[in-house]
């Protein structure tokens, strides 16, 4: 197995969910982590870097890059979580959360590895992640364009794999299905606090502990792509 402690992570979307409980995995088992969200949060872990940043400015998560390589010394795992999602009929949909959806989950992973790739090629053993979801593999109904944003994702990362493997830098990309957190709550966003199919989710330690796993395993392989669900989902309907 490769080791976490020591290396240098760096972890978008990491207030709540999947990226605070990736963020405070990586730092229990001893990696340096920098934080990127919209709040802000450093989660109580001490010594982490955290700001305030909006990946849909790629200005926001350069200069973010550049503090860490300023603190830390340089980047050896970086994990694209932040994301944005709204359910229901297309034509239902507002505007704003289509446009939200494409800037954030489409150009803010673009920008994320864009300001982050040139410090994972010079570490010697780096990990990009990308935290998608099945809709980007399935296509569910009333997931059309949170469904897209995910495909691209997917798309993007397959063919980044072919670019980077060679360089030694190994791609992820992380699909889980349902997963009880703050996503996709809100008003026009089809997700409430009460909704009863969320008892049976997921909880995001489960998926943090997917991402450490894909970023320990020995240097000799990689993994690509990985389908998680909860026990409650029908297989890729």
């Amino acid at each position: 197995m490769s080791t976490i402690k020591g290396r240098v992570a760096l972890v978008t979307g990491a207030s709540s969910g999947i990226g605070a409980a990736t963020a405070r995995t990586f730092a229990a088992l001893g990696a340096k982590v920098a934080l990127a969200s919209r709040r802000g949060s450093d989660e109580g872990i001490a010594g982490a870097l955290a700001r305030s940043c909006d990946v849909r400015d790629p200005k926001q998560i350069e200069n973010l890059v550049a503090e860490t390589l300023e603190r830390f010394g340089g980047l050896d795992i970086l994990v694209a979580n932040a994301g944005v999602g709204a359910y229901g009929d297309f034509l239902d949909l507002a505007p704003e959360h289509l446009d939200e959806m494409i800037d954030v989950n489409v150009k803010g992973l673009l920008y994320t590895v864009r300001a982050g790739l040139p410090l994972l090629l010079d570490s010697p053993a780096a990990d990009l992640v990308v935290i998608a979801s099945v809709a980007g593999q399935r296509a569910p109904e009333g997931e059309a364009v949170y469904a897209a944003s995910k495909f691209a994702q997917v798309g993007f990362m397959r063919s980044l794999d072919h670019e980077l493997f060679r360089r030694g830098v190994r791609c992820s990309t992380i699909a889980p299905g349902g997963v009880w957190t703050e996503f996709a709550m809100g008003e026009g966003r089809g997700r409430s606090p009460g909704d009863a199919e969320l008892a049976a989710m997921m909880r995001a330690q489960e998926i943090a502990d997917a991402v450490v796993h894909a970023v320990t395993r020995p240097r000799t392989y990689r993994v690509l792509e990985a389908t998680i669900l909860p026990m409650s989902d029908d297989s890729m309907n």
